[in-house]
């Protein structure tokens, strides 16, 4: 099993908070530190200091880690060019020996593109299979590569630079019933389904292990991962409080979904998606500035956790 600390910075955090939370996760032994990639903070709250851009806090991460697995769960196909994107990729990856995943996805925050002047199309899923097809054909491509699709057109393109890990991890995720899991099945090294309840998981990985084995892939070669909101504390008090620092009553977040409590139920949780075949587990911590939640986690909880 793998530990990763996944951060939604949109909602206001600097670049400052996502390097102490990055070097306090590779110091307590976590596995990865992700981040969302977004512009505009969702619901009410303080947006300052603004929004930062993935790709270029990733890039600062590699250099100031050194161990820690770096990425994005996910980008979106509506923000960049994929051959552009490929690069960025590729040259973090440089950046950080070796160290960067891709998360890809359709996008789906229609007023964060209104806000930015970003189009929005209606189909989606077409420029994200696209997207994967460019960018690992650029990695993979010997020489030149070239690409003729419906949305992008690439004509002997160098095909530079390389990833130095060879092929970058490209996660997939999503609830889509039948285009999510075919992409995964093509393109990904994980997939991934987000804010679920265990029944819903347990259903998404049967949808994408089916996905596989109808093109003929191993569906044991497809990593299994999920991301899901995340509160820790070791009682009720340091729950509320942590609770209402992000705007939710601790009732609201308790139940099937979310991971909610100290080491015992934690523990519980996780052995639950375990069982359910997920190999990677991604808490989501939404307040930046809450330090001591990560030392808590990593301290307390992450040496409980099965490996």
């Amino acid at each position: 099993m793998e530990y990763c600390l996944f951060t939604e910075p949109q909602q206001g955090a600097s670049y400052a908070d996502q390097l102490e939370f990055a070097q306090a996760g590779e110091r307590l032994g976590f596995d990865g530190f992700f981040r969302s990639d977004h512009y505009l903070r969702m619901g009410e709250g303080d947006p300052l200091p603004g929004p930062t851009d993935a790709w270029t806090t990733l890039a600062g991460l590699a250099r100031e880690t050194s161990r820690i697995r770096l990425g994005t769960l996910v980008s979106s196909v509506t923000y960049r060019v994929p051959a552009i994107l490929a690069m960025q990729v590729a040259q973090v990856d440089a950046m950080s020996g070796g160290r960067v995943e891709l998360g890809l996805g359709t996008g789906w925050f229609e007023a964060e593109h209104t806000a930015y002047g970003i189009p929005f199309p209606p189909r989606r899923f077409d420029l994200l299979e696209e997207q994967l097809a460019v960018i690992t054909g650029l990695w993979e491509a010997s020489e030149s590569f070239s690409f003729d699709g419906a949305h992008y057109r690439l004509e002997n393109a160098p095909a530079l630079p390389k990833p130095v890990q060879g092929r970058v991890p490209v996660i997939v995720g999503g609830g889509g019933p039948q285009r999510t899991p075919a992409i995964a099945a093509r393109f990904a090294t994980e997939f991934n389904i987000g804010f679920q309840p265990e029944q819903v998981i347990a259903e998404k990985f049967a949808g994408v292990r089916a996905a596989c084995a109808e093109i003929g892939r191993d569906p044991s070669t497809l990593k299994l991962s999920v991301a899901l909101p995340t509160l820790a504390a070791p009682t009720e008090a340091q729950l509320e409080r942590r609770a209402a620092a992000i705007g939710r009553d601790l009732d609201s977040v308790r139940g099937d979904t979310n991971i909610v409590g100290g080491p015992d139920e934690i523990v519980a949780k996780v052995e639950r998606l375990q069982a359910l075949g997920a190999t990677r587990v991604y808490f989501q911590l939404m307040d930046l500035r809450d330090i001591e939640q990560v030392e808590y986690l990593g301290s307390t909880v992450l040496p409980r956790l099965p490996r």
